[in-house]
């Protein structure tokens, strides 16, 4: 694992092709950034790779930020880890020349979660997601005023399962809705199953990254 000074978070860094888009990988509650370079490997096998580390402990598990109880998250926190994350990235480009490289964030589940986060507070440093089993990760009141340009250039590509137990159905249509109200082009993939990654989900998502 790698980490600077420069950069708060522990992570991997793969070097790829300069042609290819710089994935942010992003792993999901007990994951870790090797589990999740995998992800990456599947998407775009010859991109530049970072993977950083959840820096929250729940029982030894890494997450992106606190939960009140399963699917209860602690939102104050999610805003304060969200922000972690963009300034992460920021310092990451610096870091290793990527200024000006088309960046994509890759997340699974929690990982999931946090991108979605940040592309709707800081659509700045994030406006391009693959969501893997995600849900709304933040209540209304907690973001930006809703505009119909808000997000106007953002893409987002989610994948879940309409009966993921942990990514309930109805809140992962209300992220949906909320991307599209602020502006943002929504591309859905929904597969019949649950809390997992699908070889056809893997597809689409795959034909998405490289439109």
């Amino acid at each position: 694992m790698t980490r600077t000074t420069e950069l708060p978070l522990e992570h991997r860094y793969v070097e790829g092709s300069s042609t290819e888009p710089v994935l942010l990988l992003l792993h999901g509650t007990g994951g870790s950034p090797d589990d999740i370079l995998a992800l990456g490997k599947e998407l775009s096998p010859n991109s530049t790779m970072i993977a950083p580390l959840g820096p929250v402990s729940e029982g030894g598990a890494a997450r992106w930020f606190r939960r009140l109880r399963e699917g209860v998250f602690d939102v104050e926190d999610v805003v304060v880890r969200a922000g972690q994350l963009a300034e992460f990235v920021e310092a990451a480009r610096e870091q290793y020349g990527l200024a000006g490289r088309r960046l994509v964030a890759a997340g699974f589940s929690n990982g999931a979660n946090i991108a979605a986060a940040v592309a709707l507070l800081r659509p700045d440093v994030l406006d391009e997601v693959l969501l893997f089993s995600s849900m709304s990760p933040l209540p209304d009141e907690k973001l930006p005023e809703a505009s119909a340009t808000a997000l106007e250039g953002t893409r987002v590509f989610l994948a879940n399962g309409r009966q993921d137990p942990m990514a309930p159905l109805d809140s992962s249509e209300r992220l949906v809705r909320t991307f599209r109200e602020r502006g943002a082009h929504v591309a859905e993939y929904w597969h019949p199953g649950g809390h997992q990654i699908t070889l056809d989900g893997l597809d689409a998502a795959r034909t998405w990254l490289a439109d």
